[in-house]
């Protein structure tokens, strides 16, 4: 791997981990789904997806998303999810850890997150908590060796918005939806509208975790402004044709070709990939 290639290799990793697996202007607030009524399993105490990052033909890192038990807040719900973000030992020129989590209203939007990045050796952390009713995101850096706050800021918003985190469950619960939605999405204090075109039509998909082909559900989308590194345009995915909707293999454009996301581990009571062609 060339020089230029292993610059690629790293920006592609850091573009994984800025949208987890999927990335995101203001619109009216939009609901979560126009489906009906949400008859799924998405969130399931426990659940833990690893996946492989790969550029070209190289392994780069790994990224791991867990479900925490859900958490109540003056009376309300909440689902928590945290993703860690690690690239391989002995990747030249790459070296990211980062540590995202997320808590998420019942009907998944955002109102709470926060980062843990490793940059130049040292960790900084962000929080940002959405105070919808005031129409803002309180926003806080810190040095996290000593806990002392390198900054302080506030961003108005018009919206109910999606962390890339939240993102991540916001397609699970609408990838059979057939609809298209226009997503407000806040990341690395970008704000921007993400379009992503659910269809509910079965296909097959192969992922060499699964030694068969996998019954999926395909979605693709556009990410309407640039982000971090030049994360820009399209990006597609597949998820589990079934009621638990797991994310199996995406893939989204970066500078050169494309950074691929693969399913090569998972922990879910009960779940098994179903098989292409069964019949249920």
């Amino acid at each position: 791997m060339n020089h230029s290639m292993r610059r690629y290799a790293a920006w592609a990793m850091c573009l994984a981990a800025g949208a987890i697996v999927w990335l995101g202007a203001f619109r009216a607030p939009l609901p979560v789904s126009d489906a009906g009524p949400v008859q799924d399993s998405t969130f399931a105490d426990g659940e833990e997806l690893v996946y492989n990052v790969s550029y070209l033909s190289f392994d780069i890192g790994q990224v791991r998303v867990n479900l925490r038990p859900d958490t109540v807040i003056a009376g309300k719900k909440f689902h928590r999810a945290v993703a860690h973000i690690d690239s391989y030992k002995g990747i030249p020129f790459v070296d990211l850890h980062a540590v995202y989590e997320t808590r998420m209203s019942e009907d998944v939007y955002a109102v709470w997150f926060h980062s843990r990045n490793k940059q130049d050796n040292v960790w900084r952390q962000f929080t940002y908590d959405f105070d919808y009713p005031k129409h803002l995101i309180h926003i806080h850096q810190e040095d996290y060796a000593n806990a002392s706050v390198v900054k302080r800021d506030t961003m108005h918003i018009d919206t109910l918005f999606q962390d890339g985190l939240s993102l991540f469950y916001f397609a699970r619960r609408n990838v059979h939806s057939n609809k298209q939605f226009l997503v407000p999405t806040i990341v690395s204090e970008n704000r921007g509208m993400t379009q992503i075109n659910f269809s509910s039509k079965s296909m097959e998909e192969e992922v060499d975790a699964i030694k068969y082909d996998v019954d999926v559900v395909h979605f693709d989308g556009d990410a309407g402004f640039v982000g971090i590194f030049g994360l820009t345009g399209g990006f597609e995915g597949w998820f589990s044709n079934d009621a638990a909707q797991v994310p199996i293999l995406a893939r989204m454009k970066v500078i050169l070709g494309s950074v691929k996301i693969e399913l090569i581990k998972w922990k879910r009571a009960g779940w098994t990939p179903p098989r292409y062609g069964e019949k249920k």
